[in-house]
């Protein structure tokens, strides 16, 4: 049933997720779309880029540098018949070769049939060109033909060039033309995206309307039904039931008040049936328990928490209530387990730390090899209420109640302490004498820790019961000792 209680609870959180995910998914694919295609553009401009900007730099140095090599290498000043005075630089085949293969390597990566035309062209003429340079240096090397040269340079070698810059400047002139066309392919794709966000965001806006009044009915109608239902139930109405198949929390919230509500009526209707006798302090101490101002303060605490959409803390609340109220009656058993003490004192404490949680705050420390013997019901809730009422409100600032249980030889020793206001002396006198049976409570001050003390006497034994030490503003330590039963 736990597992299942934390599956439910998870429904809501499972809605809001998806309904979350409805808007962030298709955004999400948009800017996919949006960084794919402005990284896919960026990179063509600047392949465009880096293309032109090579080429402009053949455009303004290939033929001055190639016609000045060709001219200093005719006229015997690059020193070329010399290898050992020859200059790097002066190199007309390596100028040819370097300028080969940049614009072989331009058309390997172009996709654009008239770029690919203008390069294969240029490749075609620096061919051209390093054969006539081959016969101007084939000339140099056998001496002479400086005439037959020099014609070469004029007709050949500077025509040639200057074809292969004209082609550049066609190249640069294309690529310039294809990088206008990107402009406006990435104008056009920046338009229709504009667009196409728009009218996602104005469906996106439209869903979340709708969704949002879908979880919205879902949630706070049911929450304003139970909210009346207590109303109701809070007035004195114990026929009251509430019934919701919505598989979230609200169905869990739903069955925790009905089962809750059936059980403060058994309860009350056990309470209303039975008699005085022999066990009229247990009685009083349950009627205690479910006295109208802690159970009406409990439930108005739900009601504000409902109020405020804290729907968890008021779930986890009507668990407690619930808890406490199904260990209180215990299926009409005197005796339960220290386990069920122990979580009948922590309900407790935990739906007062709602109410208190300014001013109060609590640590239960019990010996796992005690939780299985048992002990009289009702036995600690008392007296922990006593240290939470007489002890830490009356305390300026935050108190601590810390509950304790551990085995004492064959015993097993109980202590409640507190850090509240504490007791004088004299006060102090006054509850001892009143737990021995010796003196009358004021009002119900003490008169929890009194019963107590008479049913351990009564069922363990005079060995057994309640000792209460405490200091004035330092606070107070009662200690219970019991047998150990299994």
């Amino acid at each position: 049933m736990k597992n299942s209680g934390v599956k439910k609870r998870k429904k809501i959180q499972t809605k809001l997720m998806l309904y979350v995910w409805v808007c962030v998914i298709p955004l999400t694919f948009l800017l996919v779309f949006a960084l794919i295609r402005m990284v896919d553009y960026y990179r063509k401009y600047d392949r465009l880029v880096r293309n032109i900007t090579s080429a402009n730099v053949y455009n303004m140095r290939f033929k001055e540098s190639m016609d000045e090599t060709m001219y200093r290498i005719i006229t015997g000043s690059a020193n070329w018949t010399n290898p050992e005075e020859k200059l790097m630089d002066e190199d007309p085949k390596t100028l040819i070769k370097n300028a080969s293969l940049h614009f072989q390597e331009l058309r390997d990566n172009t996709t654009e049939e008239n770029v690919e035309a203008d390069l294969n062209q240029l490749i075609k003429l620096l061919g051209i060109l390093d054969e006539r340079v081959d016969d101007i240096l084939k000339n140099v090397e056998e001496g002479g033909h400086y005439d037959e040269n020099m014609e070469m340079l004029d007709f050949n070698i500077r025509t040639l060039t200057s074809l292969i810059q004209e082609d550049i400047q066609v190249y640069i002139r294309d690529e310039a033309g294809n990088m206008e066309m990107l402009r406006r392919e990435v104008a056009s794709s920046l338009i229709n995206t504009t667009r196409i966000l728009v009218l996602l965001l104005v469906v996106i806006i439209i869903v979340i309307f709708i969704l949002s009044r879908r979880l919205s009915k879902s949630i706070t109608e049911p929450i304003t039904e139970l909210v009346d239902m207590t109303e109701k139930f809070a007035g004195g109405d114990f026929s009251v039931e509430y019934h919701i198949e919505s598989h979230d929390e609200m169905e869990v919230l739903a069955n925790s008040f009905n089962s809750m509500v059936k059980e403060i009526e058994t309860l009350i209707n056990d309470i209303h049936r039975e008699q005085e006798n022999a066990r009229e302090a247990e009685l009083r101490l349950l009627q205690e328990q479910i006295n109208p101002h802690f159970l009406y303060n409990t439930l108005d605490a739900i009601i504000w928490m409902t109020e405020a959409g804290e729907n968890q803390d008021a779930i986890r609340m009507i668990q407690e209530l619930s808890s406490f109220f199904r260990i209180s009656l215990s299926k009409g058993k005197s005796e339960i387990s220290i386990r069920s003490e122990m979580e009948h004192v922590k309900s407790y404490l935990e739906i007062q730390h709602y109410r208190y949680r300014d001013i109060m705050d609590y640590d239960i420390e019990f010996d796992d090899r005690i939780l299985d013997c048992t002990i009289q019901k009702l036995t600690l809730q008392p007296i922990v209420e006593n240290a939470l009422y007489h002890g830490v409100k009356n305390k300026r600032g935050v108190g601590h109640i810390k509950v304790i249980g551990e085995e004492a030889g064959k015993d097993i020793i109980f202590k409640v302490i507190d850090d509240g206001i504490g007791m004088t002396e004299e006060k102090l006198s006054e509850v001892r004498s009143l737990i021995k049976g010796e003196g009358k409570p004021q009002g119900k001050d003490g008169f929890g820790m009194a019963n107590v003390e008479k049913r351990l006497k009564i069922h363990y034994g005079s060995y057994y019961g309640l000792s209460v030490e405490s200091e004035y503003m330092k606070g107070t330590v009662v200690t219970v000792k019991i047998p150990r039963t299994e």
